[in-house]
């Protein structure tokens, strides 16, 4: 059974090892020459340090090809080629192709979710899930064990996918709330960066933990507010991916934080990471979203100010600390269901 991987960064080229080890026929598929000329020649890539990829595996830049009769296509390309991405593979599908977006984030311009993205521009027909949770791909290349979760509105498509990744090294756990497993997977590198920011001041694991749990209480109250289930953000694609974000080594959130931190501007901080920070993008569709849902998000506000107003990581801090007196459970504070 073929099954074509969008997007050969670490996260694309982990995800079709994944699949290789499960027995399918995997294209791995480039936009760039150069990179699948690279990847092809030497079967490494400088994002996945001592991984080799397995020669089983096809890698092209034709995406026609790549696609071509493929049962299941996963997309795995950075946030702000998600669009771009999905019109290339307009009338390129079979009807029974499921669309499977490991991409984690929300389009910048519109607030919109990547599965509405999707589905706009694909249609009604195209089965579509999303995949997400604590997965860095440096370690599921190296096969360590993982867990994630896989929704869709169709259970029985969320099933599909949960069969497909499911291995010795990956377990997959089903859910309907695409609202809340979107979500998590894209706000939870806001808060990461935020994490980093207070890591570079100087500041404790004190800090460390206030920020990840108060930020997962507004990305809550967000979820709730678009429709999406507040107990999501309590599993995998909510807690376990922000815990995993803020405080690994592997995270490029949180070293493009330390390095705003450190006194470094964020564009200066990402050209240091070398590598794309979606928490950037995510910041501005975050505050979008607040401002259109009427919710309010403190962290994910003093975030966006730093990223894009140049406001001083010190004064965010300070008026995160001293905003009015309120109770943890009232509005946006109670995340468990009772």
């Amino acid at each position: 059974m073929k099954t074509t991987v969008l997007g050969s960064g670490g996260w694309g080229t982990a995800i079709a090892m994944l699949l290789n080890d499960n027995g399918y026929d995997i294209v791995l598929w480039s936009k760039f020459e150069d990179e699948a000329k690279a990847l092809n020649e030497t079967r490494k890539t400088p994002l996945l340090k001592e991984v080799i990829i397995p020669d089983e595996i096809s890698i092209t830049t034709d995406l026609s090809k790549a696609v071509n009769k493929a049962s299941s296509v996963v997309i795995a390309v950075p946030s702000f080629a998600l669009r771009e991405t999905a019109e290339a593979l307009v009338n390129k599908l079979d009807d029974d192709c499921i669309v499977i977006c490991m991409s984690k984030g929300i389009e910048k311009d519109t607030s919109s979710l990547f599965t509405t993205i999707l589905r706009d521009i694909l249609g009604e027909n195209i089965p579509i899930a999303a995949v997400s949770g604590p997965t860095h791909a440096e370690e599921v290349a190296r096969k360590i064990p993982t867990a994630c979760v896989a929704a869709s509105e169709d259970i029985t498509i969320a099933m599909r996918v949960q069969n497909l990744l499911m291995n010795e090294y990956m377990r997959v756990y089903t859910s309907t709330d695409v609202v809340g497993v979107e979500l998590g997977a894209a706000l939870k590198n806001v808060i990461a960066l935020s994490a980093g920011i207070g890591s570079g001041l100087g500041l404790g694991d004190n800090t460390l933990a206030m920020l990840i749990t108060r930020g997962l209480a507004e990305i809550a109250e967000l979820c709730v507010k678009m429709g999406g289930r507040k107990e999501t953000l309590a599993g995998l694609a909510g807690l376990g991916d922000l815990i995993v974000t803020c405080i690994s080594l592997h995270s490029r959130n949180r070293k493009a934080g330390v390095f705003i931190g450190q006194g470094l501007s964020a564009n200066e901080a990402m050209k240091k990471v070398g590598a794309v920070v979606e928490g950037y993008y995510a910041a501005k569709a975050a505050k979008d979203l607040a401002d259109k849902m009427d919710v309010d998000m403190p962290i994910c506000s003093e975030a966006y100010k730093v990223l894009y107003e140049q406001k001083s990581p010190h004064s965010a801090i300070a008026d995160l600390m001293g905003r009015s007196r309120r109770s943890e459970q009232s509005s946006g504070g109670e995340i468990w269901v009772t």
